[in-house]
Order: C-alpha cells, then structure tokens, then sequence
C-alpha cells in the first residue's frame, strides 16, 4: 500500500476503526517491541484521570520546558488538527510527518498483522507508537503522555514513568470501565508501578480507598494533593486557566513537580509563576467577537458539571447577564445531567448535534429541558452558527456572553470553522 497524501494516511488511519476495540494491551506491547520500546528512552509522566489530565498534562509540560528542557506532550482527543496530539515544545506534529510517520508504521504493522492479523494496531495504538517514536527522534528531555481511556488497559500502558498521575474518578465511560468508583479506581490504578511514586488529586473516599490499597501492595508512595495543599481550593496556586478545578490541576501539576524536584533540579518559584501562563484551549476559553465575548468550555460528565456549575454560578454572583448557550453532548447520560443545570443559567439554549455516532439527537436534548425554563429553545448546526472565520450568528448587540459548552467534539467541529480559514477534515479521527 503506497500513502502519497496526508489525505490517504488520515483515510487509511479511519479505516482502523472497523478493526473494533483497541482497548487492551496485548497488540500495543507487540508494537512497541516491534519498533524497539521508544518509550524506554526519555523519562515519562504517566497522566490518567476523569477529568483534568489534559490541563493538568498541559501544565507539567509548561513546568518543565520552562526549566529549559525539551519536552514531549501525548495527548487525545485533538480538537482541530490531528497533529494536536503529538507535540514537542508545544510544536504539534505537522502533516506531512503525520504521513511520513503512518508510512513508517504501516510497514511494522503488517508484520506483525502477516503472523497475526488479530494483532494489527488499532488508531489508537498507531497514534500513541508515533508520539514514542517521535518523542525518541527528538531527544525530549522529558515525556508528558495522557491516558486516553481508564489506565490498566490504556495503550499509553507500556510506560514505565518517573511518576504516575490520577486526577480525578468520577463515573464515565461506565460501560467500560464500570460502574462504581471504586472498579473505576481499580482501572486507573493499572498505570501505578512498582516502587515508583504516585500523585492523586481530590478524589471521592471509596475511590482513593482503592488507590492506598494498590499504592501499598506495589510499594509505591502516594503524595495526595490534600496533604500537600489542604483541603481549600481558593488557597491553591493560581493558574491562567479558570475554575476551581484548574486551581485543583495547578496544585497536582505543582506536587508532581515537587516529587521529581531532586531528579530534574525544578525551582519551585519557576513552577509556580509558569502556572500562570498555561495554554491549553477549550477549557473556559474566552474570546472576543465584534459584539460579545464567546466562551468555549469543555464539559462532558458529573465531575466536569460540578465546575461549570461553579463557574456560572461566579459569573451570576457577578452580576453578568445569563449567556445564550450552544450545547451539545455524547450520549443521553450525560445531557440528562448537563442540559437542567445549563437551563438554572442560560437565557437560551441552542442544541447542536456533534457529527459523532454517539451524539445526543435533538428530540433527547429537548426533552432533558425543564418545563420551567422561561428562554426560548432552538435547534441549529455548526455551520449555520459559524458561518465563518471568527464568526458566529449569534453576535448581535447586547451584553449577554455566549457561552459554547458540552463535548469535545462539538468545540473542536466550532473551532475548525471558527478558528481556521477552511475545513481540514480532520475530526473524523477524533472519537479514537
């Protein structure tokens, strides 16, 4: 199979799709062999978490690279370009290394595919090989990888880490990783290893229960985040980022820091003044149109709910006029939680729906909206809303924000056309 354009490596990488699951480490240990373990050659911070590893992933890179290291970050989804997964100083792979790097791969693949075609690399695993192999060619200093789903069986898991990362446990993907916080607890504490340290962030009692026991059996210290900090959040480092629960991502990012202090020469006051100028987009983003300010806010699940519900709350206790929002979401689980809680804030709510398998349709949307919801309701598409660069056509004079908030998926559709002065046609690899 010959690839001549990052159009046909980004089809041939969607094809993978149909090979099912990629969620176990058996084809992920056979890649990686294949192409010589490259994650064994820099040192690595293993994120995982519900909610929060991407910030505070976002965050341990900025540490360190203001240390003067060389840093690599692995993270998923992308919201726009697929090359947002893969970064080196915050440099995303470009296209054309995205098609050189799937050219590579392919080659390794199908050997392994010809003695097992069982064993033939998922998305997923493709993606998470070329941040290693890429990571390697560039001689990082230093690897941030995020888990992209629960941690035992994450392809992220070949890793053996200077330190692993739990943020948060809240119930998602329940399907999957089960229905309790404590099996959840269970999965994300697949990335502790032995005899190396562990950092938690707030975590519910029955969860973290689960995490000490593992931490105990493998002998690995656990640095809590409460015992470093407190339990007050108003009083934890301050970051560029807004909410609360980014306060909560500075002080992990900030205690992870403070486990490797010896092992890299980190310089709290450094730590704590990079907190400040984090870039990660999508989470309570502000922007300005010709008339109104335009939020962009990533909220997809119970614990993602708790902040945003604080965040409006702090607006209204400001005195800020009710936002128009544009919301949508995967899956009815999750509207049926958000949708009440954005209509106690909204002055109308626009329902759009992610061009996702899993989105939430109209008819669910509009039927989670509470009988007493005095705004107007209204259905609308990416393309209607944002016609084009910089544009949205619900920026009319007046003095409400617009707030666009729920999946992933649907900021990153916004941003491509908000953002962007064309369509890429890269977020159909984005629900991987």
């Amino acid at each position: 199979m010959e690839l001549k354009t990052y159009e046909e490596a980004r089809d041939w990488l969607y094809s993978l799709k149909n090979r099912g699951s990629s969620y176990g480490l058996e084809r992920m240990e056979h890649f990686a062999k294949a192409l010589g373990n490259p994650q064994n050659a820099y040192p690595i911070i293993h994120v995982a978490g519900t909610n929060g590893k991407g910030s505070t992933a976002a965050m341990l890179e900025a540490i360190f690279r203001a240390h003067g290291f060389k840093t690599g970050l692995s993270t998923s989804p992308h919201l726009v370009r697929q090359g947002e997964r893969i970064q080196v100083n915050r440099s995303i792979l470009d296209e054309s290394q995205i098609l050189e790097y799937t050219r590579e791969l392919v080659e390794e693949a199908n050997v392994i595919a010809e003695m097992n075609p069982e064993m033939h690399p998922s998305f997923f695993e493709f993606m998470t090989a070329m941040a290693f192999r890429h990571f390697q060619r560039e001689n990082v200093d230093i690897a941030i990888v995020e888990v992209g789903l629960g941690g035992r069986l994450d392809a992220s898991n070949v890793v053996i880490p200077e330190v692993s990362v739990i943020t948060s446990i809240g119930l998602d993907h329940c399907e999957i990783l089960g229905d309790t916080l404590e099996a959840i607890a269970r999965e994300k504490a697949g990335i502790i290893k032995g005899g190396l340290p562990t950092v938690i962030g707030h975590l519910p009692p029955e969860a973290e229960s689960v995490i000490r026991s593992i931490c105990q059996k493998r002998k690995s210290s656990l640095i809590s985040v409460a015992e470093e900090f407190g339990n007050d959040v108003s009083t934890y480092p301050q970051t560029n980022l807004v909410g609360g629960c980014q306060r909560l991502n500075a002080a992990t990012a900030l205690a992870v820091a403070r486990v490797l202090e010896s092992r890299f020469n980190l310089d709290e006051e450094i730590s704590v003044s990079t907190l400040k100028d984090v870039y990660w987009p999508g989470r309570w983003e502000e922007r300005d149109l010709e008339h109104r300010k335009i939020i962009f806010d990533v909220t997809h699940n119970s614990d993602g709910a708790q902040w945003l519900e604080e965040n409006l709350s702090q607006m209204a206790e400001k005195g800020v006029p009710k936002p128009d929002v544009i919301f949508g979401v995967m899956g009815d689980d999750r509207a049926n939680l958000l949708v009440p809680l954005i209509a106690r804030f909204a002055k109308s709510i626009t329902f759009v729906v992610p061009q996702q398998a899993r989105s939430s349709t109209f008819e669910s949307l509009e039927s989670f909206v509470p009988c007493s919801f005095p705004g107007s309701v209204a259905r609308g598409s990416v393309p209607e809303l944002f016609p084009s660069r910089g544009e949205c056509s619900l920026d009319v004079p007046g003095t409400s924000p617009i707030l666009v908030t729920g999946s992933i998926y649907l900021i990153g559709e916004i941003c491509e056309r908000f953002i962007e002065d064309g369509p890429l046609g890269q977020g159909i690899l984005q629900d991987f």
